[in-house]
């Protein structure tokens, strides 16, 4: 008999994690470490939690997380928008609370690009006037 999984897809500016929910104790794994080891910022542990702390699903499930691309605050942002698209699936009636606190919302902000004759996007060389 196969084991119920959830999955869910998330992404964030470059990242995007591969969220699988499994019926367990609630352990969290990401890229084959623990989310603590991985992440590293107590702030990034609570952004990756907060989806099943709203349902109150802690503790009820494995979390099985693959990510890649960006930073880390990005990598928690896909992991959270992953974890709300699989507890969706899990049961619909979370739909409601999730996209209310804003967790289903794609987050499409990226950084922007450089523009040829200045240092960053926006920062231009200084100006000398003489």
């Amino acid at each position: 008999m196969a084991v119920l999984q959830y999955s869910g897809t998330g992404r964030r500016k470059c990242s995007v994690a591969r969220v699988r929910l499994v019926p367990g104790s609630g352990n969290v794994t990401i890229n084959g470490r623990q989310m603590a080891d991985y992440l590293g910022r107590r702030v990034l542990e609570l952004v990756v939690m907060a989806p099943l702390k709203l349902t109150n699903n802690e503790g009820k499930y494995d979390i099985l997380v693959n990510v890649r691309g960006g930073g880390t605050t990005g990598q928690a942002g896909a992991v959270r928008h992953g974890i709300a698209r699989a507890l969706v699936q899990s049961d619909a009636e979370l739909r409601a609370s999730l996209k209310k606190a804003g967790f289903l919302t794609r987050d499409d902000r990226m950084k922007e690009r450089r523009k040829y004759g200045l240092k960053k996007a926006r920062k231009a060389p200084q100006f000398s006037k003489r």
